[in-house]
């Protein structure tokens, strides 16, 4: 389940956090600071008048073979995080070749011409990095954190897996037996990841979000070395890739080293990303799946809803203005214990152990807003289901109120304030940003946005977005014992 509330990054901007699937990567989803702390930074930060404050004040230019580079200086520490992002990720494999996106990235710890399987990895571990990589439908990323003075290294040896990967059936063949292991253990002995997957494919009727990042099994089978290498050529470019450095670095000591190693990459033409797009959805769908190993049951209920950059390159002429009025409806109704759900059915109702609300702004196509409820342990689930419907016929029927969203706005732009502290936070701002069609700009106007978000247009998106007949809703249950 989903659990409140998530990382700074994620809150502040909702990243990607329901597609990504981090295989080795793991984000920080604390949230340990008071907000009166976080007002009060924001107060010193942003001051009266000076909403355009920038958030993280990076510097950017493209090498002459388009690849876009984003530094972010922060000098709390002699570290720097170095990623290197592409624009490619499991909506954009070729029919009948699910999971081959997550299969590259796994495959790219393989070896190049110059450095045998693996050798990356232990030339990091004796440099005292850490690194790792991750995929999701939309973006595939790989990251290394060294002290800075080793940043020259693991820009080489990056900038060399870019363009130089070497794959055999001796590497490629075994990796394959290690994802499927892979899909076995976090997908089909996890009831609760088994009902995501159907939901998804039934959410989405013809967009390739409806399949798995990781594949399915079947289709795992028949990836080979043949179908990682076409995906490799097709997609690995400098000019599709964002190449972001955060910590105590910059621009100027950046440049020289990009263009050192990455600018000496060739670009060549990438595909654009053409996607099957939604028909009309005309009837609301309902998924069970009853397992001995549910402990905790519950019920998600998704909807289709606009993202930034399908809102602003659709029809609709508000300019993405609708993603972030729904972040702030996230925020209204299932930002932790003060949020509408969780006051009304956990504390106020008693019905609910856990209850809240997840928005995804950051999609290149259409994304998902979602309820969920978990009952009290014993409690009733159908009855936990209906007290969770209420709230949402009561917010369709009567709206939030311009103190609630008064009050959204200001712990959405405090939790901004945080995200300047940590040094993988930028990098994985941008990045997701960069990757799903949003801008530098669209980063740093964050909290000038959301400070403009009315009531009025939360009401609009709610009613908009809220509609049964482009919804699907979960339900995870115990297998009854006979």
């Amino acid at each position: 389940m989903h659990s409140r509330r998530p990382a700074v990054f994620v809150a502040l901007q909702r990243w990607g956090a329901q597609r990504t699937l981090a295989i080795r990567h793991e984000l920080d989803r604390s949230r340990t600071r008071a907000l009166v702390l976080a007002l009060v930074v924001l107060a010193v930060l942003w001051g009266p008048g000076s909403l355009a404050a920038k958030v993280f004040d990076p510097q950017t230019f493209t090498l002459d073979n388009g690849l876009q580079v984003v530094v972010v200086t922060n000098r709390r520490a002699p570290i720097v995080t170095h990623m290197v992002w592409y624009k490619v990720g499991a909506a954009d494999e070729a029919p009948g070749e699910s999971g081959n996106a997550h299969f590259l990235e796994h495959l790219m710890f393989k070896g190049t011409r110059t450095l045998g399987p693996g050798e990356f990895s232990k030339i990091i571990a004796r440099n005292g990095g850490r690194e790792n990589a991750f995929t999701s439908h939309d973006y595939t990323a790989y990251y290394q954190m060294v002290a800075r003075d080793r940043l020259d290294i693991v820009m080489k040896y990056e900038a060399d897996r870019m363009a130089n990967l070497v794959l055999t059936d001796e590497v490629v063949l075994p990796e394959r037996d290690v994802v499927l292991e892979e899909r076995r253990s976090r997908v089909s002995n996890d009831p609760g990841a088994k009902l995501a997957e159907m939901v998804n494919a039934t959410l989405y009727l013809n967009h390739p979000y409806r399949l798995p990042v990781i594949g399915w099994e079947h289709e795992i089978k028949a990836l080979n070395t043949e179908t990682a290498l076409a995906f490799y050529r097709r997609w690995y470019a400098p000019n599709n890739a964002i190449l972001i450095v955060a910590g105590d670095v910059t621009a100027e000591e950046v440049r020289p080293l990009a263009e050192k190693y990455y600018g000496v990459i060739p670009a060549h033409p990438v595909p654009a990303r053409v996607r099957p797009q939604e028909p009309p959805q005309f009837a609301p769908r309902r998924v069970t799946l009853e397992s001995a190993r549910v402990r905790q049951p519950s019920v998600s209920i998704l909807y289709l809803a606009p993202s930034y950059h399908s809102d602003r390159v659709g029809t609709d002429e508000s300019g993405g203005n609708r993603a972030y009025a729904l972040q702030v409806l996230d925020e209204i109704m299932g930002g932790g214990t003060t949020s509408r759900l969780y006051r009304r059915l956990v504390v106020e109702q008693g019905i609910a152990a856990a209850a809240g609300s997840a928005y995804d702004a950051h999609s290149f196509d259409l994304t998902t807003f979602r309820f969920y409820v978990s009952p009290r342990p014993g409690g009733d689930l159908d009855a936990a289901e209906a007290a969770l419907r209420a709230e949402i016929v009561r917010l369709l029927k009567d709206g939030v109120s311009d103190e609630e969203v008064v009050a959204a706005r200001r712990r959405l732009v405090a939790q901004a304030v945080y995200a300047r502290d940590s040094l993988s936070t930028a990098p994985n701002v941008f990045g997701r940003a960069l990757t799903t069609g949003s801008t530098v700009a669209d980063v740093e106007a964050w909290p000038e946005r959301i400070q403009a978000v009315s009531a009025a247009e939360v009401n609009a998106a709610a009613r908009a977005v809220l509609r049964d007949v482009q919804s699907v809703t979960g339900v995870l249950r115990p297998k009854p014992t006979s």
